[in-house]
């Protein structure tokens, strides 16, 4: 089975929104663009497809946008190439490199799992939360920023089951970031 791995920015207070403060320097920049080149595909929901697409989808021209930091490119590059699944029931239909997941979510997903090739990626809020009460993330990568939003939506808000996780790996990063990556505890 290819292993999925949810992965996303948090405050300390648990705020998962992408405009709570937690854009990444340089160095985050770097981490991220090895996780995207790391999975063989993204998978999202609408919200965080068309969000990344937006952002990072290069244009007709091929030229990045003015606000591109040069250290940002890389990080455009491998997402604007990536394979990508998106889960929606409002969109008919989808470009940039992705095709649309239709049918039972955790069945769409599994077959996905099964299939041949490399780990999985997911990425967002709603769809981790989903993907979790149904038991299919095999690995959640947190990048804890020294942050305390004070607003804004919550890591896994609203998971049905209490989960146990062990730490596996642990990174800390110049900003005071801290990565840490974690997979479910087997039940006994």
């Amino acid at each position: 089975m290819r292993p999925l791995r949810y992965s996303i920015g948090v405050t300390l207070d648990g705020c998962v929104h992408h405009e709570a403060g937690v854009a990444p320097d340089e160095e985050l920049m770097g981490f991220w663009t090895d996780e995207i080149a790391r999975a063989d595909a993204q998978l999202y929901g609408r919200v965080t497809y068309e969000m990344m697409q937006s952002a990072w989808r290069r244009s007709e021209t091929g030229v990045w946008p003015e606000w591109m930091d040069a250290w940002e490119v890389p990080f455009a590059e491998a997402l604007d190439a990536a394979k990508k699944y998106v889960v929606s029931s409002t969109l008919a239909e989808v470009d940039w490199n992705a095709e649309l997941v239709v049918g039972d979510l955790g069945d769409a997903v599994r077959r996905l799992k099964s299939e041949p090739g490399g780990a999985l990626s997911v990425g967002g809020v709603t769809l981790p939360l989903a993907l979790a009460d149904l038991g299919l993330i095999d690995e959640y990568l947190f990048v804890v920023h020294p942050l305390i939003a004070g607003h804004g939506p919550r890591l896994l808000d609203g998971l049905h089951e209490r989960m146990r996780l062990d730490l596996v790996a642990r990174r800390e990063f110049g900003s005071g970031a801290v990565a840490q990556l974690y997979r479910p505890r087997p039940p006994r």
